[in-house]
């Protein structure tokens, strides 16, 4: 079975797909991203060695943020400026999860619900936060949005990871009291009101789709949201700050398939690999036709300019300057080191520990840039049927 990435995915079954599905604006544009991603489309430049005088093309990137080809520079770059935010205290990761029921409406209107789902989260925190039986502060924590399982099938939830205390109104930095953050069960109970408060206001107000208009609809869908509890996973991540920060660059720049997980193509199918379970890590190879694989993906192409790294409490961009530097005092941490932006070749010399201007043929040359490569015509433009 030869190896494939999205792209080539993209390449074979798109013409099917495109046959019978129209895309929205913001999926075509990353479509046409992810299949131009690191070819002459986008341009780019001639380098040769120095020494032996052999040349390679290097293509550009898309930078687009569903492309899994170009996250790993955007993580890195993101880590290095949180590194000054981190504070020395434990850290704790909680994820919250919407149930599979409100999959219809999300589908229907994904920004207002994950826009809930924001409000919501962040709220249930400070809220926890803010009560003297757990903290009696204001908290520091950064959400992440996901939107899929390994299958890529829709599982909407937040992961958020929280500062192991709060900062008091006097100044004091208070510490979780009994070895844990917050109550799961308290947290999932608090959660699952405000998210449903919140969705009844915004039927109320007419800004959810047609299908839970009817008051017969949006009891039923009540009754199931109520039928179980909601699911609220708490973990302490081990290590100092260097540590949280690569926990925490695990989720931030993730996307919902890497190339490293498409295992190929065989007929009309993409082969994927996957958990067989989350006790045994253990792995597993599921088989999804093409068409089938590329409607998964493209449910998880986020609205136009939504921000799914969110940043609140002493974290928001109002409390941060100041915030911060209280926190830090409160707990008798030193000023953070001054931000460094490093350069591309520094960061794959870091990342892939090779000199990447180094060439390969001769082993002592330097590939320098002769030439630009001028972007090849248009990008492709998928549409859907008229």
């Amino acid at each position: 079975m030869p190896a494939a990435g999205l792209a080539e995915v993209l390449a074979r079954f798109g013409p099917a797909y495109l046959a019978q599905h129209r895309l929205t604006a913001i999926q075509a544009k990353a479509w046409r991203a992810i299949a131009a991603c690191r070819t002459e489309a986008l341009g780019g430049h001639v380098e040769r060695c120095d020494r032996c005088g052999r040349s390679r093309h290097v293509y550009h990137s898309c930078r687009n943020r569903h492309c899994p080809r170009c996250q790993m520079r955007a993580k890195e770059a993101w880590i290095a400026a949180r590194r000054r935010e981190v504070l020395p205290v434990p850290y704790f990761h909680l994820v919250f999860t919407l149930p599979h029921a409100l999959n219809g409406l999300i589908a229907a209107a994904p920004r207002r619900l994950y826009e809930t789902l924001f409000a919501t989260v962040s709220a249930t925190l400070s809220e926890f936060a803010g009560d003297r039986r757990h903290l009696g502060g204001v908290p520091a924590f950064s959400l992440v949005l996901h939107t899929w399982k390994q299958d890529l099938a829709r599982h909407v939830h937040v992961h958020a990871l929280v500062a192991g205390g709060a900062l008091a109104p006097s100044g004091e930095w208070i510490g979780p009291k009994k070895g844990f953050l917050f109550p799961v069960r308290a947290l999932s109970a608090v959660f699952r009101g405000k998210f449903v408060a919140a969705l009844e206001a915004l039927r109320a107000a007419g800004r959810l789709p047609a299908s839970v208009a009817a008051n017969s609809e949006w009891q039923r869908l009540r009754q199931r949201l109520y039928a179980h509890d909601w699911v609220v996973y708490a973990k302490q991540p081990l290590g100092g700050p260097a540590a949280v920060l690569d926990y925490l660059g695990r989720y931030t720049h993730r996307v919902a398939i890497s190339n490293e997980r498409i295992l190929g193509i065989a007929g009309n199918a993409v082969a994927v690999r996957v958990r067989a379970d989350a006790e045994s890590g253990k792995k597993r190879t599921l088989r999804l036709a093409g068409t089938e694989f590329i409607d998964r993906f493209l449910q998880h192409v986020l609205p136009c300019g939504f921000k799914r790294i969110r940043h609140y409490g002493l974290l928001s961009a109002a409390r941060k300057k100041v915030g911060l530097a209280a926190a830090r005092a409160a707990l008798g941490a030193p000023l953070p080191p001054p931000a460094l932006i490093e350069s591309v070749a520094a960061f794959l010399r870091r990342v892939s520990r090779i000199e990447p201007a180094r060439c390969p043929h001769c082993g002592s040359g330097q590939f320098r840039v002769v030439a630009p490569i001028q972007p090849k015509g248009r990008l492709p433009h998928p549409r859907g049927p008229p």
